[in-house]
């Protein structure tokens, strides 16, 4: 990860958040991280979408208490429909948490869902909702190619989750523009 990227930034925004002793403006966080507060804006919403506890009050954002930050990864994963038990059983075997899906569609931009799968039931019950209607994986819409974030415990427990995805051949390489727009 780049000091430039956009997961950087948004660690720095929670950083500031979690040192504040009050709300801190859209404006000022855009001024520590050096962009503007339109960028401020998206990096709280994909913040807030990976399950951070971020308010905003008429004075500015608040990060609530709820216990320490747990460390976050952006995956790029591609594979079948028929696959993703499989994969989503991988990541929580090994402790993480699929916090999110995401496709970046060149028609409909950014579609995405909040997920929170943590462990084996969690994974049956969203592929039982999944199967049971009609709908289809958002992977379907993108030739296979969807996002993750996934969180765990530490820095080495996503580092084997990587490992464990690109063994099984599910993990792709990010572009530069992907890592800095959504990580």
């Amino acid at each position: 990860m780049s000091v430039g990227s956009g997961e950087a930034r948004r660690e720095r925004i929670l950083a500031a958040l979690a040192g504040a002793s009050g709300p801190l403006s859209g404006g000022v966080l855009a001024e520590k991280c050096g962009v503007s507060r339109q960028v401020v804006v998206q990096d709280v919403a994909l913040l807030r979408e990976r399950g951070e506890k971020i308010v905003s009050t008429n004075r500015g954002y608040v990060l609530l208490a709820g216990g320490p930050v747990r460390p976050t990864r952006l995956f790029k994963c591609r594979h079948a429909a028929d696959q993703t038990a499989d994969e989503l059983t991988c990541i929580v075997d090994l402790g993480g948490c699929v916090e999110d899906v995401f496709v970046n569609h060149r028609v409909y931009g950014v579609v995405s869902s909040r997920l929170g799968i943590s462990s084996r039931r969690d994974v049956e019950r969203f592929m039982s909702e999944l199967t049971s209607g009609v709908s289809a994986p958002l992977l379907e819409v993108t030739s296979g190619y969807h996002f993750h974030h996934v969180s765990a415990a530490s820095e080495e427990v996503l580092d084997e989750v990587g490992r464990a995805l690109a063994e099984r051949g599910y993990l792709a390489e990010l572009t530069d523009y992907e890592d800095a727009t959504f990580a």
